[in-house]
């Protein structure tokens, strides 16, 4: 009772404080605003918290398993919630293997909005590598590092991904053969644990280089592909020739929500121009970047400023072509073209959006020669059933008329289709590199 008195006795005291006194109520009430102000920008704080932490659940759910959303099963997670890669045995189904289809929060990307992207692989494979004929758990046995890193699969995928390490002077190798002056470059992201801390200096660099070994080199291209969540940082490029720095140039690019989603990255080199895109979108286009000669002859990745254990990144599906020329020309003089830069999903005749650079090409040269006609021929790799195989290619021959059809208006009166199935190799079915050259498509003039 005496405790409510003295209440009731205190609370008509401070009234009349704030009205004899006004400079010190001013006061009071611009310290209670402001620290309204502090509560509210707290609470808009961890809304905003919540918001981005659901979100990039969801786009983890997405990613570890397409068409679910918020349900990750009995996948383990580490202390901050992240999945964790898995080390098993993967359980491998046999077929062929091929890169996925992208997808994110909104679904499947589809091929109509890749019917304008534009990039061409190289027709002659110099490296393939989607750790196949690797043990999970291993360092993968084509590539070098003097670092550390290990192949993972994740959930029940068989799909497996060689984990890079951060690290000052570290350098992940493949063992792709020198290249040449023209060719393409093409692999699959993996990156969780990112959040609005992650630094904006996160970055996968991309070497072309004259060192083969741990160094930057004299002569080298760099491209820098940004992790950060809180800002939209941009692609960094840079080269050396001969030692001497001559580009140095950051591209606004905002990739936040890509990198999010396991993007598919694809480089063309033609001598000194270099062009990047990050799934059907081209972002780089530098015309005289790359020293010439062909002196940076070595492909290398180095990871920057993730943190250890939190902010992984994860690479698979790297393919080296030579040429990436246009094969627009070549089918009108030489009447035939042969590609496997056409992918598919693994074991089915869905197409993989980022082929469309070829198709598309193909469209454009039956578009001017009207008088053109063509047989398209899908060939298989030799695993899996003699007889599916056969009819895996004829479906996946049949997909490509279809897309020329529905999605560049050719006459399907101008197009027949056959497959092969394994029955014409081109490649050593005992090798990844061989069973990618004989996973292909031909274009030829009828």
């Amino acid at each position: 009772m005496r405790t409510q008195v003295q209440q009731f006795r205190i609370i008509p005291l401070l009234v009349l404080f704030l009205f004899i006194i006004p400079d010190a109520s001013a006061q009071l009430l611009k310290k209670l605003g402001k620290a309204a102000e502090r509560a509210a920008e707290r609470t808009v704080e961890r809304r905003v918290e919540k918001e981005t932490s659901e979100k990039t659940d969801a786009v983890l759910d997405s990613i570890l398993e397409p068409g679910s959303k918020g349900n990750q099963g009995n996948a383990p997670t580490n202390q901050e919630g992240m999945p964790i890669p898995q080390g098993q045995t993967p359980n491998d189904g046999g077929g062929e293997t091929n890169n996925p289809t992208t997808t994110g929060e909104s679904g499947p990307k589809t091929i109509q909005v890749y019917s304008k992207f534009d990039y061409v692989p190289g027709d002659k494979l110099l490296f393939f590598d989607d750790f196949s004929n690797d043990f999970v758990g291993d360092f993968p046995s084509k590539w070098n590092t003097n670092g550390g890193g290990e192949l993972v699969t994740f959930d029940d995928s068989s799909e497996k991904w060689i984990e890079l390490i951060s690290g000052y002077g570290v350098y992940f190798i493949p063992d792709v053969p020198k290249l040449p002056e023209e060719y393409t470059i093409e692999f699959d992201i993996m990156a969780i644990g990112l959040d609005r801390k992650t630094s904006s200096t996160a970055k996968l660099r991309i070497d072309l280089s004259d060192d083969d070994k741990f160094k930057e080199g004299n002569n080298f291209v760099q491209a820098l592909l940004p992790f950060c969540q809180y800002s939209a940082i941009g692609i960094t490029m840079e080269n050396r020739i001969n030692g001497k720095r001559e580009i140095y140039s950051t591209v606004d690019a905002d990739l936040r929500e890509e990198v999010l989603n396991k993007p598919h990255i694809s480089i063309a080199v033609n001598k000194q121009r270099f062009r990047l895109w990050v799934n059907e979108e081209k972002h780089i286009d530098i015309p005289r970047i790359v020293p010439q000669g062909g002196v940076s002859n070595t492909l290398k990745f180095h990871m920057n400023n993730f943190k250890d254990g939190k902010e992984r990144l994860f690479i698979t599906n790297l393919k080296v072509a030579e040429g990436g020329l246009d094969l627009r020309r070549t089918l009108i003089s030489e009447g035939k073209v042969s590609t496997n830069g056409i992918l598919f999903d693994s074991g089915s005749a869905n197409i993989q959006p980022q082929s469309m650079g070829i198709i598309r090409q193909i469209s454009q040269v039956l578009l001017q020669e009207k008088d053109m006609n063509l047989n398209i021929i899908g060939h298989t790799d030799s695993d899996g059933d003699d007889t599916a195989n056969m009819k895996l290619s004829e479906a996946r021959a049949e997909a490509v008329k279809n897309a020329l059809v529905n999605i560049y208006n050719i006459d399907a009166q101008r197009l027949t289709t056959a497959g092969k199935g394994e029955s014409e190799p081109v490649g050593d079915n005992g090798t990844v590199d061989g069973k990618a050259q004989n996973r292909r498509v031909e274009f030829i003039k009828i």
